[in-house]
């Protein structure tokens, strides 16, 4: 037991398990077949964008632009879809690599102008989803693509294909956190910047790059919004970048950086998503749910700030049972 509550993997594991059992305990509609692949196609988003939003925290920064990158991506993907007559693949390929040009924009003013990330990354959530709203006269573009839809509902033997998109992007990314040169950068610049530096580690270029695997995910989840919905819009992504801020510090991601695990950041999507899906079946007001999700992530914070504090506690709670029940023992041998 003590082995396994070692493990990264743990604590958002058991978390998952427990909102998922409160959550079925409040409507028999939960482990419903139907609901439960509902359940599959939500999660795929808020967890592709995690994945860039643990990396970039991990690095020591905050990305809030995710959701509205999003918006601006669908915009431009719809657009060369139905109107600039682009083909189906080149204009996937495209909204790919903005979104990619986008982390590099974000991380190039994070970097190198040493803006702090939370202004460079607030000024692009106003900037663009303002973009976005330059498009087709700020209105949304329908029917984008007949080719778009199975992107995102198709299967693989019966699997939905969201599924095999989390699976596939969360093995690459645990591969290339965890055993590559550039993930231990990205740990080592967030644990201790200088030290990283005096190690001969290009701290700027590691910052950089995980803004530029932030804004990939974002870009690909940006595909996978578009196909779900068959549509651009610039009112697309609303508090996704939250979302994925909560599933990545729920999953363990310290916000002082150099902490965080990708297959924990999995959990702590899977715990946001049940949540939402809980309170929507449950009929609840989506100011009640922006309140809730709000609520999490000051709880996770707080548990990340107050983890030694609460490590010492555990320790001591279960320090006085140990003994208490080590006294029982001896006087039963002694009776």
């Amino acid at each position: 037991m003590k082995s396994f509550l070692s493990l990264p993997t743990a604590g958002p594991a058991i978390a998952t398990l427990a909102v998922a059992l409160i959550v079925s305990l409040t409507t028999h509609r939960f482990l419903t077949p139907g609901n439960l692949n509902n359940l599959a196609l939500q999660v795929s988003i808020v967890a592709l964008i995690a994945i860039g939003s643990t990396a970039v925290i991990i690095v020591g920064g905050i990305d809030l632009s995710p959701g509205s990158a999003i918006a601006l991506l669908t915009m431009l993907l719809a657009m060369m879809l139905k109107f600039w007559g682009i083909g189906f693949w080149p204009a996937i390929g495209l909204t790919v690599l903005g979104g990619a040009a986008i982390g590099l924009v974000n991380g190039a003013i994070t970097a190198y102008l040493r803006i702090p990330a939370f202004i460079t990354t607030l000024a692009g959530y106003s900037a663009f989803r303002g973009l976005a709203f330059m498009f087709n006269n700020g209105s949304p573009v329908f029917e984008a693509s007949n080719r778009l839809e199975p992107l995102f509902y198709g299967q693989v033997l019966g699997i939905p294909l969201p599924l095999v998109y989390i699976v596939v992007f969360f093995a690459a990314a645990h591969w290339l956190m965890r055993h590559t040169r550039l993930g231990r950068s990205i740990y080592a610049v967030g644990g201790n910047a200088n030290a990283a530096r005096l190690s001969g580690i290009n701290v700027r270029n590691v910052q950089l790059s995980a803004f530029v695997l932030a804004g990939l995910m974002a870009g690909i989840a940006a595909v996978l919004m578009a196909a779900r919905l068959n549509s651009g819009s610039p009112n697309y992504g609303v508090g996704l970048e939250l979302s994925a801020i909560a599933a990545a510090v729920i999953g363990g991601a310290s916000l002082s950086g150099g902490r965080g695990d990708m297959i924990a950041t999995l959990f702590g999507a899977l715990t946001v998503t049940i949540v939402q899906n809980g309170l929507n079946l449950n009929a609840v007001q989506t100011s009640t749910q922006n309140i809730v999700l709000g609520a999490i992530i000051v709880i996770a914070v707080g548990l990340d700030m107050w983890r030694a504090e609460i490590g010492a506690a555990l320790s001591s709670w279960t320090g006085k049972l140990l003994a208490v029940k080590g006294e029982r023992r001896e006087r039963r041998k002694a009776q």
